[in-house]
């Protein structure tokens, strides 16, 4: 199925806060800008996704995203937030934007997945069909890093510790098929100083993937 993706991107200065002692708030905001590039980038790839709507009260990151609408074939819309409620709260505004522009389908995605696959998110948008839910786990297999729904709505997220059994669960009770999908250019999300250590040692084996973020790495 063809996809909205919704990217939540929360305020740089609010984020990754349990990297602060390894990297200050100036690295932080330019890894943050970096990360988001390079998924675009890569979004733009992909032959399954119709647009992107980022959602954030940062402005650095509308900046981010309204380079990319110009930059290329990608339809890139942002979706002001400015009350930065959280992950969650800023997915709804965009699955609600999503359902307003005709989507059957949307993809929840972090803006902290560098690493992202075209083909491989375009694999997982292929197995979509009605009234499927396909939860993406982090590498630890606990949390959610992706959430693709067909409907567009048909769950609410609830991003956090355990929510990938957490939306299996709630598709399931709302009679949706609910599969775990695994996908290994989404499992690699940012959150503390061991993901940093991984996601430098990804992007020096392979910084042609992700050619921003290694470039943000390599300076801090």
């Amino acid at each position: 199925m063809r996809a909205t993706v919704v990217l939540p991107v929360k305020r740089f200065a609010h984020a990754k806060t349990r990297l602060a002692e390894a990297v200050g708030p100036p690295g932080r905001a330019a890894l943050m800008k970096a990360m988001l590039a390079d998924s675009l980038a890569a979004l733009a790839a992909a032959e399954l996704v119709d647009r992107v709507v980022v959602v954030t009260g940062e402005g650095r990151a509308e900046r981010v995203g309204l380079d990319a609408a110009r930059g290329g074939s990608l339809e890139v819309e942002v979706l002001q937030e400015p009350e930065d409620h959280g992950h969650s709260a800023a997915a709804v505004l965009g699955i609600v934007r999503a359902l307003a522009l005709g989507a059957e389908c949307s993809a929840l995605l972090p803006g902290d997945c560098p690493f992202v696959d075209a083909r491989e998110l375009d694999g997982a948008l292929g197995r979509m069909e009605p009234g499927r839910v396909a939860v993406v786990p982090d590498r630890h297999g606990t949390g959610t890093n992706a959430l693709l729904l067909a409907p567009a709505d048909a769950i609410g997220p609830a991003f956090g510790d355990g929510s990938c059994e957490r939306h299996l669960d709630r598709a399931t009770r709302a009679g949706f098929e609910a599969v775990r999908e695994e996908l290994p250019s989404l499992a690699l999300d940012l959150d503390t100083p061991e993901d940093l250590d991984a996601l430098r040692q990804r992007a020096e084996a392979e910084p042609a993937a992700a050619p921003r973020t290694a470039a943000a790495l390599a300076a801090l």
